[in-house]
Formats: structure tokens, sequence, C-alpha cells
């Protein structure tokens, strides 16, 4: 990191990495200690969509003494990155949920609310990351079957590791402390109320993060982490706590798709022809899976709409892209019409 702050910094300014975000700016930890920090005005007008800054990411500082906090002038460039699309109301648009991951740990529960076709999302966008992906069965112990439940995400889990854990009777835990080495950072990702943050206590030891019980008369627990932040792991590896998310949007994310549905990616280059819809074609070997049992229909289901979700992201991506080109020509037109225009009237 330091060859990368070297070619970025400006004279004064000072590396640092974001341990946690609040809503009106960030905590910053460097080697003068952690610091509350904002976003210069520069870097607020040009960021765009996914460059401000995010839990996990290298930031370039300047320190502000007078104020007692500094400010964050600009990111250094990310290894990897978790990102969603956030919908809202109004609009979609890119968020960053952690920066420089190593291990992507995708947590769902044991419980009446494990969902095969959700963990498929999730895992295409952690893959889709650059990081490695875990993924993490808590609750283990509220299972009547928590091998039988394993086995079956096993199947579909793209060959990533997946670990039943129970923070309340300790197990697993120590399986995925080892996934994290020293110097490598972790983030945990997941709906609400599937015990991330009783599994970071858990990995923490200490009960630092605040918890919610499982409602009375559901399988959903309450949004309870509100803030993403970074904590420091026995043995020395790192944590990202995010808050749960009723929904991943998929940006770009052909490649991890790909890899989570590695099987049917397979059985579409069987087919007998290259640009089979696999509908009515003869010869189509998706068909005859899903006609002898050895494809699930829901899976193929989630497929198609991952795919056809990742398509219509890169078409807006690139639609962008050619807007943004369109107004830099009639910026740079309209600099060479006036200084023509500046050009005549000095003759």
């Amino acid at each position: 990191m330091a060859r990368e702050f070297a070619a970025h910094a400006l004279a004064g300014h000072i590396p640092g990495r974001i341990i946690v975000q609040h809503r009106d700016g960030y905590e910053v930890v460097t080697d003068q200690g952690e610091l509350r920090a904002k976003i210069s005005g520069r870097l607020l007008h040009e960021a765009g969509e996914a460059g401000y800054p995010a839990v996990g990411d290298w930031v370039e500082i300047a320190l502000n003494d007078a104020e007692g906090a500094a400010v964050i002038h600009d990111v250094l460039p990310r290894r990897t990155a978790f990102v969603r699309r956030a919908v809202t109301d109004s609009s979609q648009g890119l968020q960053v949920i952690a920066a420089n991951i190593d291990v992507a740990f995708v947590v769902t529960s044991l419980n009446a609310d494990l969902n095969a076709r959700r963990i498929e999302r999730y895992l295409a966008a952690a893959l889709q990351s650059g990081a490695r992906a875990v993924v993490v069965l808590t609750k283990s112990d509220l299972s009547d079957d928590p091998q039988a439940q394993t086995a079956d995400i096993a199947a579909l889990a793209a060959d990533c590791l997946v670990v039943a854990v129970s923070a309340r009777q300790g197990l697993g835990l120590d399986t995925l402390l080892a996934q994290v080495g020293p110097g490598e950072t972790a983030v945990l990702v997941g709906s609400s109320g599937v015990g991330k943050s009783t599994l970071v206590n858990a990995l923490l030891g200490e009960d630092r993060m605040a918890t919610n019980a499982v409602r009375d008369g559901g399988d959903q627990g309450r949004h309870t982490t509100s803030r993403r932040q970074l904590v420091r792991l026995p043995g020395g590896g790192l944590l990202i706590d995010t808050p749960g998310f009723r929904e991943v949007g998929l940006i770009d994310a052909e490649e991890g798709v790909g890899l989570v549905f590695d099987d049917i990616e397979r059985l579409i280059q069987e087919c007998r022809f290259s640009d089979c819809r696999h509908d009515n074609e003869p010869g189509c070997a998706v068909l005859a899976a899903l006609e002898s049992g050895a494809l699930d229909a829901g899976r193929w289901a989630n497929f198609e709409k991952l795919g056809m979700e990742t398509a219509m992201a890169e078409a807006k991506a690139q639609q962008v892209a050619k807007n943004d080109e369109r107004r830099r020509l009639l910026v740079l037109q309209k600099g060479y019409r006036a200084t023509k225009r500046d050009t005549r009237g000095s003759k």
C-alpha cells in the first residue's frame, strides 16, 4: 500500500484506513491514531456513484489540527470490493459495502428463513468482488438436522466452503477464524436478523455489538447493526460487520453468476445448438436435465433471473458511459468554439 500511496499523495498528506462509516463522516485509523474525518469538497463533487469512501478503503487524508479532525482527499485504488445496486424509492445507485476484502462470509441462518435462491444471489456478488467466499449457516443449534441442511447448501455453493456455526454453543467458530489470516480482511454480508452481530461477538469473545432476539411468531430477526465498521479479530485478522439488507442488486456480476452456476454453464455447452434458447429446441441439454430432475427448476429460474439482471445492469452502465462521453465532447466543442470567437475578436 505504501507504493500506491506514494503515487497519489500530495505533500503533507498521510495514509489511513476507514474503520467506521457514519452518516456524516468516517473514523480512520492512521499511524497517528484514530481520527474523525470528512470528505473534501472536491472528492464529494468528483467521486461518482462508487467512488465515495467505504469501510476497508485506504485513503489519503490531511490533518486539520485546528478542528481536531481530518479531511479525506482521495481513495486509493481498491484490490477488491463488494458492491451492490442499492434500490431506493427514487433511484438505483451503486453502493460499496466493503473494500479491500480477502474473504466474504455469506451469512444466513438455519431456520425457516433459509433460502437457497437468496444464497445464490449473495454468492454471485461475493465471488464477483474478487474475494474468497464462505457460506456461514448460523443458529445450527435451532436446526433439527444441520448436517443435511449444510450438505444441501454445499451442493449449490460453487465449491465454496460451507460452515454451520452456533454462537450459543461455540460450534464452528474456530473454522471461521482460520479463514482470516493475519493482516487479512473479511466481511459479513447477509439479510437482517441472521445473527451477524451475535457471530461477531462470539468471534471476538466479547459483547461489542448490540443484538436482538428473533421476533415472536417469525424466523426473521430485527435489524441490529446500523453502520459498517471494521474490528480486529484474535489472531491478527480484521472483520467488517455490515447492516443487513433486503436485497442484493447485482452489478456487472457475469463472472460471479457463472461461478455460482457452473453446473448450468456446463449444461449449456452440451446443447446441440450454440444459440439454443432452452425453450423447445431439439438436443437441449438444459431441458433434458430439467425433465430428468438432474437440474432443479428453481435453480434454473434463478440463473435466468440473475443473468437477465446482470445484462440489464451492464447495458445501463454502457449507456451511462456513452452519455458521459457525449457530455465530455460537448464541453470540448463549446471550449473550441469559444476559443475561435476569442481569436477572431483579437484580430
